[in-house]
């Protein structure tokens, strides 16, 4: 289902529904396909006009009529119980469509405000779906926010990533009452993308930086929050086998990690020490998207039994792990993996073109088999 329809459908059950995402990803262009900017309506609180307009927000707000989008949220955070008061009246007159630029966990306003009231939609930028599987590299490399994706050249969209970031730390990040000074968020950001496929360990980075081990757990945890980092939880099963219980690390947009590495072309990429765990990251995310499941993990043993990604969907479990190679064979951890966690299916996702079996309960799948969702990834009829 397309994203439009998904916040449609959102706003005919829910009073209130927050569509979350990074910046620049796309969520004010699906905003005005619903009320258009020019509607009184609509509120951007990046535009003066509309700060004016809410500078006595119940006046407002109290006698619109169907939707209204207030977009860029987090900048007036005692609107929450404005909202609440609002999406409270019986009968309702109006619903409202807010848009953000960080996490729930961060605007915890929002959900203690709107607990019960608000449903949340998250996107990110172009899926693989929606820009095709014959532009993938270009997408791989370029990464999903829509003007780095549709950049004219190569430099174009890495130069537009630079700005990007830029603005981010200098902007974007105050902004959220956050008081990192850019410089250091910038180095810690450029070490996690070294970091990237990675499980995690606080102290090292700690001491390349000078700083607490605390300081980076919470740098960690901001660039969570605003979308930049994925954290991946691991998977604990009642094994006898010792489990590493830290996350492992990815950042999210695979154009914003090649421009953190210095990677300006497919040549660089390909070429580069880190492209096996760029694929890695990639094909996750998309992954993630493609099924929607309500939690994901990974798994792995001290003694070096890993799974990139263990969910669960309708009490089984399932496995995925993404090869950057040519032809996937058969490994010991999808064996173990099988064994000790009962998984119903492991899919290995490829670039290549081809579908075949490597054993029971263990297929390797091309990787534009994504944008057929679960049905696709696991080859279910």
């Amino acid at each position: 289902m397309l994203l439009i329809e998904k916040i449609q459908n959102a706003l005919n059950r829910s009073r209130v529904v927050g569509l979350i995402g990074p910046r620049q990803c796309g969520k004010t262009t699906l905003a005005r396909e619903l009320v258009k900017y020019s509607s009184s309506n609509y509120f951007d609180l990046e535009d003066p006009e509309s700060l004016a307009r809410l500078h006595e927000p119940m006046t407002a707000l109290r006698d619109l009529r169907g939707p209204i989008v207030i977009d860029e949220v987090q900048r007036k955070p005692n609107l929450f119980l404005i909202l609440r008061v609002l999406a409270d009246r019986k009968p309702l007159p109006a619903r409202f469509l807010i848009l953000g630029s960080a996490s729930p966990e961060l605007l915890q306003q929002s959900s203690e405000s709107l607990a019960g009231r608000i449903e949340i939609l998250a996107m990110a930028g172009f899926s693989l779906e929606e820009i095709g599987v014959k532009h993938q590299e270009r997408h791989w490399l370029r990464g999903s926010f829509p003007l780095s994706y549709l950049a004219s050249s190569d430099q174009d969209s890495f130069t537009w990533r630079k700005n990007f970031l830029q603005t981010f730390l200098e902007r974007d990040i105050p902004q959220l009452g956050v008081r990192v000074p850019a410089l250091a968020l910038f180095r810690f950001w450029t070490m996690l993308a070294h970091y990237h496929g990675q499980i995690w360990n606080a102290a090292e980075p700690a001491r390349s930086l000078g700083i607490s081990e605390s300081s980076v757990r919470r740098y960690l945890d901001l660039l969570t929050d605003v979308f930049m980092v994925r954290q991946l939880k691991p998977w604990h099963a009642n094994l006898k086998k010792r489990q590493v219980k830290a996350p492992k690390i990815y950042l999210r947009d695979s154009g914003i990690l090649h421009h953190l590495l210095g990677i300006k072309s497919t040549r660089d990429l390909l070429g580069h020490p880190k492209s096996g765990a760029s694929w890695e990251g990639y094909v996750l995310e998309e992954v993630i998207r493609a099924i929607e499941p309500d939690d994901v993990y990974f798994w792995a043993t001290h003694n070096g039994a890993e799974i990139d990604l263990v969910f669960m969907r309708n009490g089984k479990m399932y496995g995925i792990e993404c090869k950057h190679q040519d032809a996937p064979i058969l490994t010991p951890s999808m064996k173990i993996a099988l064994s000790d966690l009962g998984l119903e299916r492991i899919t290995v996702i490829y670039p290549g073109k081809r579908r075949y079996e490597l054993a029971r309960r263990v297929s390797v799948v091309p990787f534009e088999a994504v944008v057929k969702g679960f049905t696709g990834i696991f080859q279910l009829k």
